[in-house]
């Protein structure tokens, strides 16, 4: 299960000349400044496990709760850019970016990979795709070496706040609306729930992006490693 019921889901390309540069931002600077965050309980990155998956890149914020991610601590954040966050996300290519509350989680703990399929959703009627997909996510369970299902539902209103931080910034493409993670062992266990979600009728115009796990940050000093 994730860590508590509110999420920050990024996604994102990074221009080549930017690459190492965002690599040591993101594990030197930026996610220990946001894990420190009051609220803040575990980021992960990821990067694409196959050439079909765009963009490259999916970082996941677990908080305590939605409150956390539209209160002033992270607006704070948000609002002071360092140099070095203005640097590196300035080379940032098709970022999408949903600020979240879990509808639902499931599972006994996070897995290597992950795939993540933002949509839409046919059905206007919020609590229905909430019920019926949370029901998907306890059914995807069943098979074997998938460790996690979580659906997510993200706060148009929330997400769409300009800040400081995406002042000027052109990468941004259109936010999730729904979007559902499903963690395994392995690649390969991903299919068969991601065509079980893919043909659910709730679900259209899918994103598909197959991820591997590549970082972890806890509430940790640096210095713990």
């Amino acid at each position: 299960m994730l860590c508590g019921n509110g999420m920050v889901a990024i996604w994102n390309g990074i221009a080549e000349e930017g690459r190492l540069d965002f690599y040591q931002w993101h594990i030197h600077e930026h996610m220990p400044e946001r894990t420190a965050i009051p609220g803040f309980l575990r980021g992960r990155r990821y990067r694409a496990a196959d050439s079909e998956t765009h963009p490259e890149f999916f970082t996941l914020y677990e908080v305590e709760g939605f409150e956390v991610i539209t209160g002033p601590e992270y607006a704070q954040r948000l609002n002071s850019p360092t140099p070095w966050t203005r640097r590196a996300t300035s080379h940032f290519l098709n970022t999408s970016r949903g600020l979240a509350r879990v509808v639902s989680s499931t599972g006994p703990g996070p897995g290597g990979v992950i795939a993540t399929v933002r949509f839409h959703s046919p059905n206007a009627n919020d609590r229905e795709v909430a019920r019926d997909l949370s029901a998907l996510m306890r059914d995807v369970m069943q098979y074997p070496l998938l460790t996690g299902a979580h659906l997510g539902k993200a706060d148009e209103a929330a997400t769409q706040v300009r800040t400081a931080e995406s002042e000027g910034r052109s990468d941004y493409d259109a936010p999730p609306s729904w979007f559902v993670l499903l963690e395994a062992c392995t690649v390969d266990a991903l299919k068969a729930p991601v065509q079980a979600l893919l043909q659910h009728p709730a679900v259209a115009k899918p994103q598909v992006g197959r991820y591997l796990l590549e970082y972890t940050r806890l509430k940790t000093d640096a210095a713990a490693g």
